[in-house]
């Protein structure tokens, strides 16, 4: 189903936070990979929970679409249109991959908020809900991650 006047849905919202949830799994992951120094063993198992938290969520998302009547979008290319998330192309050290976590998890904080509110126009209470526990998994993301940062 797409989103329409007469039938408004938050399909176009989902496929955002779909995009910008797999950018920010694909991040986390090449950052467990990569990470160093003296925080290495917490941050190697932080960024291992977080992704791995991450690799379901991306499916409940895309299925919540499929549900909705719409195709998920599932390549490189469509993730890259429609993601707020940036991938990494570069080998940042430890604190600069954390700040860019902090940022990354407060933009799918604002994805998740516009899931709600177009799931409530749309009288959708399970994609509001959806996106009202992806919004709490996130925050507490970045919380934890700015923790490393003091």
């Amino acid at each position: 189903m797409k989103k329409d006047k007469k039938h408004p849905t938050a399909v176009a919202e989902l496929g955002t936070l779909l995009a910008s949830s797999y950018t920010l799994y694909l991040k986390t992951h090449n950052y467990h990979w990569n990470v160093t120094g003296p925080m290495f063993t917490t941050l190697h198992t932080l960024f291992m929970t977080q992704y791995t938290e991450l690799s379901l969520a991306v499916d409940e998302i895309a299925e919540r679409m499929r549900a909705l009547g719409s195709h998920a979008p599932g390549s490189c290319t469509a993730f890259t249109k429609l993601s707020t998330v940036k991938e990494e192309n570069g080998n940042p050290d430890a604190k600069t991959m954390i700040k860019k976590l902090v940022a990354d998890q407060e933009a799918i904080i604002d994805n998740a908020n516009a899931v709600i509110k177009a799931a409530e126009k749309a009288g959708d209470q399970v994609s509001a809900d959806l996106a009202t526990r992806r919004m709490d998994v996130h925050a507490k993301n970045a919380w934890m991650l700015r923790s490393h940062l003091e």
